[in-house]
Order: structure tokens, then C-alpha cells, then sequence
């Protein structure tokens, strides 16, 4: 298949609002991809390279020759270049990609090297989201959503499940289980106001865990072999050894579980999460760092246990797999009941302990991985929402110099875009004020004025507020109350935001 096609389908996709239409076109394209590279052709539409990072970013896309006249170039060819600029490493190598990024644009038409620049930067904002995509597939392939769905829960790359749905059908999607080793994309949980709030949609007794301020991990074993992921599918094995030698010292051989690593202060309150997460993702003397910033390890789920898959069976059976596999001690605290009193009893506990509030759950559901499952309830002490930076203005008087003001975007699975809800400078310090102005500039889109910096939509921020109110200032038609910073997100992609739906069930 040639490039174009591809980029002729981007540029429908994005100009159509209706989902529908959306998934018309991605189906009718991917009907038409040769099998070798479905794949290929999935990835680039959903604004991903099967290769993930290959080392150029905005300045390697400046200076592009000039395009050719006619589209001659097939997705193998470009996927091809792709994998030999990757391949480039040493000395010499910034100027070998350049080479190489200069042949590619030089190979294709105006229309697809604003394909691939948009692709390149992470900017295809085309509306062409998983939930879409996967439609699209189906309907391509002929195979029920669901089970494309299924796949993607044990497979966890959508391009793959696709090229598999695509060249084999239900056949081949039912080949894929969950393999130790290989991350499946984590369970989430919804919001809600309170704790009554959440047991009352849930009916019946549930069970109360606490809400650690650490960081997301699913751990794998398979006999002596251990290897650990973060929520985003990174391998942070070598970053946590407390964690794998945990795990290594269980009585299972062949599991795999979910939960949260976290630094405790020797009074047994968490550190700041920016302490939890600098000693994650460091990769420098992790020995030294170990001895300054211990880790400790709380299980809240198991999705595999003695080879046995579970993550079809109730919450309750999971966890009693989860509780005769691991010790008290590496469990998280949780409380079963049915009663406001005692839940709320227990979400304080939670509160003094110094966490982030609790987790109420289903004692019925099954895993939903990837998905915000009905059957997990978060409820904090305050309105929180995960939301995406658009734009910052400059500061002015001590913040003169700085970018200040966020502007704040929820996402709209409707459109792929985000919907801005207002805006705010405070919570920052002057070290969050220092390092969002620098990572922001690296953002900058090129759409600036002399008070505005437009950013791409990457940085997710948490951000609380007193509540959502009715405002015909912004496009949503809603605005938040007295918005301020927590932290940012580097834990979570802007695909992963809280939605514009989210935050109008929440408005006053």
C-alpha cells in the first residue's frame, strides 16, 4: 500500500467529527492493506511507530527538501527507513539520521511529509483514538469488537491485535493469552465525590483499599525470572530491586501481580511522590540511590498465580489467589463491608496515614484491563482530575520570565481533541515554575505570542479544584473552581486524561 492512502485517510478522519464516519474510513483503508503490513499501517494511524522512539524530534524536521510530484512510496519502504534511522547510534549518528530523514521526505509527496512530520512529533491528532481504531478494525476484519477488545487486554499493542484480527479473524485473536513477561495495560478506576457515592454504585458490600501515592507496577515471574512494568509498559526491573527480590522470595513460580512501589519515611508515612518517582526513574548507582530512598512493595491484585490466568474470574477470587500467595505485609490494607460508617472510618485511617484516600471495588467484577472499570471507585479527600497542558502565559512581577498560567484541557474521545476548562498558575513553585517552563518551551508548537506559548498536548497534570461550574468563556461551556496544580504527570499519556464527560457529571 502507498503512503498516500494513508495520509489522504488521516486527513478524512480528522476533518469528520462523527465517530461513525471516523471508523468508515480506517475501516475501508484497512480492508485494502496487504498483510505484511497491517501493522504498519495501524500504528501510523493512531499516531504511533512500531519502532516507538527513533531519535528525531522537532529540530531533526527542520530543512526538508523538497517533496516529489508524484506518491510512489509504500508503507514498507517508509517503515524500512524508519527502522535503519533508529539503527543509527555512536558518533556520527546525528548527522546519519539527518541523511536519512532527508531521503525519506525527499521520497514523498507535500501531503505526506505533512503526514509524517504530524507523525514524527507526535502531533496526528486526527480523532483516531484505541476506542475508535478498535471499531474500525472490527468492522474491517469482520470480527466482534469485543473480541478485538479481549486481545488487546492480554496483548497490550493495539497494531498487533489488529494485523491479527485483519489476517486471521476471531481464530487468530483467541490465539492471544496473557504471557508472563509481556504487560497487559493496567486496570483504572472512576471517581467519585464520597464514599457513600461509591458503595452506592456498586450495591452491596465492597471492598475498601487503601489509595498509595506511589507508583503503578505489575510484576511478572517466571521461575527465578522477574521483570517488572510500570502503568506505561516501561521494564523498570533493573530501577527496583526491593521489589524483585520480593517477589522472587514468593512461593509461586509462575505469576503475576498488580500493584504499587513506594518510598516510606521510618515513621511508615509516604514521601512525596516526587521522591517515589525520582527514585524509580533513576538509572544512575541504584545500589546508592536503594540505601538513601528504600522502596516498599503493596500488592492489590493478582492477574496470574501458579499459571492459573485470573484475570476473568470476580475481584473476590482474585484476591483470595493474591492473599494465599503473598504475605500480610506486602498487601495492601482493605476492608470488606457494606456500611458508610465504617468505610468512611477507614478512609480517614487512610487520610492520617498520609495517602491519597482509598479505592472502593467490586467484589464481582472482572479485570478490566486498559479500561476504567465500573467495578474500581477512587475516591480522594478532594476533586481531582488528570488534564492536559494546551498553552502557558508568560509570568509578570516574580514570575516575570517564567511560564506561568496553564491553560487546562480535558479530552474528548469524540474528536481525539481537548476541550479547555480554564486556567491556573497556582499551586506551582518556584521549582516547578523553572522546570514546566523549560519541558513547555521543548512543546512549543511554533503558535506563540507575545503572551502565549500554544504547547502539543503531552504534559498531563493533576490538577484539584472546588468544583465545575457553568462558564460560556471556554468552548466547554463549564469552567473549574479555584483550580490549582498538584503534580504533574509523568506516569500518564494525554490519551490516558480525564474526559470532557468526566468533568461535566461532576459540574454543580
Amino acid at each position: 500500500m502507498l503512503l498516500i492512502d494513508l495520509a489522504r485517510t488521516s486527513a478524512a478522519v480528522a476533518a469528520d467529527s462523527a465517530r461513525l464516519a471516523k471508523i468508515g474510513h480506517l475501516a475501508e483503508l484497512l480492508s485494502r492493506v496487504e498483510p505484511d503490513e497491517a501493522e504498519i499501517a495501524i500504528a501510523y494511524l493512531s499516531g504511533e511507530l512500531p519502532q516507538r522512539n527513533i531519535g528525531v524530534g522537532w529540530a531533526g524536521l527542520q530543512d526538508l527538501p523538497d517533496p516529489r510530484l508524484v506518491a510512489t512510496a509504500t508503507l514498507r519502504q517508509v517503515n524500512d527507513l524508519f527502522d535503519r534511522i533508529k539503527a543509527q547510534a555512536g558518533p556520527g549518528s546525528q548527522a546519519a539520521r539527518k541523511i536519512l530523514v532527508a531521503e525519506l521526505f525527499g521520497a514523498v509527496t507535500r501531503q505526506e511529509q505533512t503526514f509524517l512530520s504530524r507523525l514524527l512529533r507526535s502531533e496526528l491528532r486526527q480523532g483516531a483514538l484505541d476506542g475508535v481504531m478498535i471499531e474500525a478494525v472490527a468492522k474491517a476484519a469482520a470480527v466482534p469488537a469485543a473480541e478485538v477488545r479481549r486481545a488487546l487486554t492480554l496483548r497490550g499493542w493495539l497494531p498487533a491485535v489488529g494485523a491479527a484480527a485483519l489476517n486471521g479473524g476471531v481464530e487468530a485473536l483467541r490465539a492471544f493469552h496473557l504471557e508472563v513477561g509481556r504487560p497487559v495495560s493496567p486496570m483504572l478506576a472512576q471517581s467519585a465525590a464520597s464514599i457513600a457515592a461509591a458503595l452506592g454504585r456498586l450495591n452491596g458490600p465492597a471492598a475498601i483499599e487503601w489509595k498509595l501515592d506511589g507508583v503503578r507496577v505489575q510484576a511478572h515471574r517466571s521461575g527465578d525470572a522477574v521483570a517488572v512494568f510500570t502503568r506505561t509498559l516501561d521494564d523498570i526491573t533493573a530501577q527496583v530491586p526491593e521489589l524483585v527480590e520480593a517477589v522472587r522470595a514468593l512461593p509461586a513460580q509462575d505469576l503475576v501481580l498488580d500493584g504499587e512501589v513506594i518510598a516510606l519515611r521510618p515513621d511508615g508515612r509516604p514521601e512525596p511522590f516526587q521522591v517515589t518517582s525520582g527514585r524509580v526513574s533513576s538509572r544512575v548507582d541504584v545500589t546508592r540511590m536503594r540505601e538513601k530512598t528504600p522502596l516498599s512493595v503493596f500488592f492489590f491484585d493478582a492477574l496470574r498465580v501458579d499459571g492459573a490466568d485470573l484475570l476473568d474470574l470476580p475481584g473476590e477470587e482474585r484476591h483470595a489467589a493474591l492473599a494465599a500467595t503473598v504475605p500480610v505485609e506486602l498487601l495492601t490494607p482493605r476492608l470488606i463491608t457494606d456500611d458508610v460508617t465504617s468505610a468512611e472510618t477507614f478512609f480517614k485511617e487512610a487520610l492520617r496515614g498520609g495517602h491519597e484516600g482509598v479505592v472502593v471495588k467490586s467484589l464481582h467484577t472482572p479485570y478490566a484491563a486498559g479500561r476504567r472499570g465500573a467495578g474500581w471507585i477512587k475516591v480522594k479527600p478532594r476533586h481531582t482530575l488528570d488534564l492536559v497542558v494546551l498553552a502557558a502565559e508568560w509570568g509578570h512581577g516574580r514570575r516575570e520570565g517564567k511560564l506561568s498560567n496553564l491553560h487546562l484541557g480535558a479530552r474528548d474521545p469524540q474528536t481525539g481533541g481537548f476541550v479547555m476548562l480554564g486556567k491556573t498558575f497556582k499551586g506551582l513553585t518556584d521549582e516547578l515554575l523553572a522546570w514546566q517552563t523549560e519541558r513547555l518551551l521543548e512543546l512549543a508548537d511554533g503558535r506563540t505570542d507575545h503572551w502565549t506559548v500554544t504547547v502539543r498536548p503531552e504534559l498531563v497534570v493533576e490538577i484539584a479544584f472546588d468544583g465545575v461550574q457553568q462558564s460560556p468563556r471556554y468552548p466547554g461551556g463549564m469552567a473549574l473552581r479555584f483550580a490549582r496544580v498538584i503534580r504533574y504527570r509523568s506516569d500518564k499519556r494525554a490519551d490516558e486524561a480525564d474526559t470532557v464527560d468526566m468533568v461535566r457529571s461532576l459540574m454543580l
